[in-house]
């Protein structure tokens, strides 16, 4: 596979280990939801988690097409969907020049950036391609699964494991500090519990 599709087949491998369903991974995973954030429509993200390519598009074809995407997904507190005028004034320019966007593909970075940040995307929302962004929207999954499936990881990844190893070994004034966290972390936990 070319360098562009490297890194997400990396985290589809290890997302078919933790879920047990390498290669079936459109069954265990929220593929509606995966589309919504990325803006990548729900056939191919289906054909990227199975492993597949997504078609070859210009850059200027993924922005328009991203553009399109928020308009046809996105929607209004009211439940409708958002006019070209609406869109124009989230983004701080005029609907002329969002029609110009939407025939070359090619915003300005200022008025892509307002209307990315006004939707809550993903930074790269409208010019990622298909594996790029769909490998950044899989990293949270991933990293749900893997604390589900060893609850320690973030503990070890953060160094609280190594720290905790070491105590046999730290003067008074470390231990301490160390059992001061540990109260601390108790202490939120009985906090949330009530």
């Amino acid at each position: 596979m070319s360098d562009a599709y490297a890194p997400l087949t990396d985290v589809l491998d290890r997302l078919g280990e933790l879920t047990g369903r390498p290669g079936r991974l459109p069954e265990a995973l929220d593929v509606a939801d995966l589309s919504h954030r990325t803006g990548i429509p729900v056939g191919i993200v289906v054909e990227l988690l199975s492993g597949g390519r997504a078609p070859e598009t210009c850059l200027a074809g993924r922005v328009r097409q991203r553009l399109d995407f928020i308009r046809e997904t996105r929607r209004r507190p009211d439940g409708k969907r958002y006019s070209l005028d609406e869109l124009a004034r989230i983004a701080g320019t005029s609907r002329q020049w969002l029609s110009v966007w939407r025939k070359s593909g090619m915003p300005s970075l200022e008025h892509a950036d307002r209307l990315r940040r006004f939707f809550g995307l993903p930074a790269g929302f409208f010019t990622a391609d298909e594996p790029e962004a769909l490998h950044e929207a899989l990293g949270p999954v991933l990293q749900e699964l893997e604390a589900e499936a060893d609850p320690l990881v973030r503990l070890r990844e953060s160094g609280l494991v190594r720290l905790a190893a070491r105590a046999p070994h730290m003067n008074a004034r470390q231990l301490a500090t160390l059992a001061d966290l540990a109260e601390m972390i108790i202490s939120a936990e009985r906090t949330e519990i009530c």
